[in-house]
C-alpha cells in the first residue's frame, strides 16, 4: 500500500462522525435538588414579576374601575367587597405565596424523581443514549 492510500484511508476514518452510545445510569439526587431549586427560584421570580406587569397592565387599562362602576351601576354593593382581593398588594401576596410554593413543591417532586429514577435505572439498566458528533 502506497503511503497515499494509508493516508487517505486515514483521513476517510476522521470525516465520518463518531457514533457513541452511553447509558445514563445514575443520577446524582444532590444535584437534581440543586438545579430544580434553581430553575424553581427563577420561575418563582417570573411568576412574580409577571403578576405585577399584568396587573399593572389591567389597571393602566382601568379594567378594575370599570369592574366597580358596573357592580355599583347594578346596585350589587355586597360584590365590592370581593374587588378588595384584587388590589396589587393582595395580589402580589397570593403570587409570592404561589411562587414559594412552587420552589418547596418542585424541588422536592425532582429529588424524589432522581430517586425513583435510581431506583427504576438499578432494575432495568439506565436510559441509553446515542450521541454521534458532526
Amino acid at each position: 500500500m502506497s503511503e497515499n492510500a494509508v493516508v487517505a484511508e486515514v483521513e476517510a476514518e476522521y470525516d465520518e462522525p463518531r457514533k457513541v452510545e452511553l447509558t445514563l445510569a445514575k443520577i446524582d439526587p444532590w444535584s437534581a435538588l440543586k438545579i430544580s431549586f434553581i430553575l424553581a427560584v427563577a420561575v418563582g421570580i417570573a411568576t412574580v414579576v409577571i403578576t405585577a406587569a399584568l396587573w399593572l397592565l389591567l389597571d393602566g387599562m382601568d379594567v378594575f374601575g370599570s369592574v366597580e362602576d358596573f357592580l355599583t351601576r347594578l346596585g350589587a354593593e355586597s360584590f365590592l367587597e370581593l374587588m378588595e382581593y384584587v388590589r396589587l398588594p393582595r395580589v402580589m401576596s397570593y403570587a409570592t405565596i404561589l411562587g414559594i410554593m412552587n420552589v418547596v413543591l418542585f424541588t422536592a417532586v425532582c429529588t424524589l424523581g432522581s430517586l425513583l429514577y435510581n431506583l427504576i435505572a438499578s432494575l432495568v439498566g439506565g436510559l441509553k443514549v446515542s450521541l454521534m458528533d458532526e
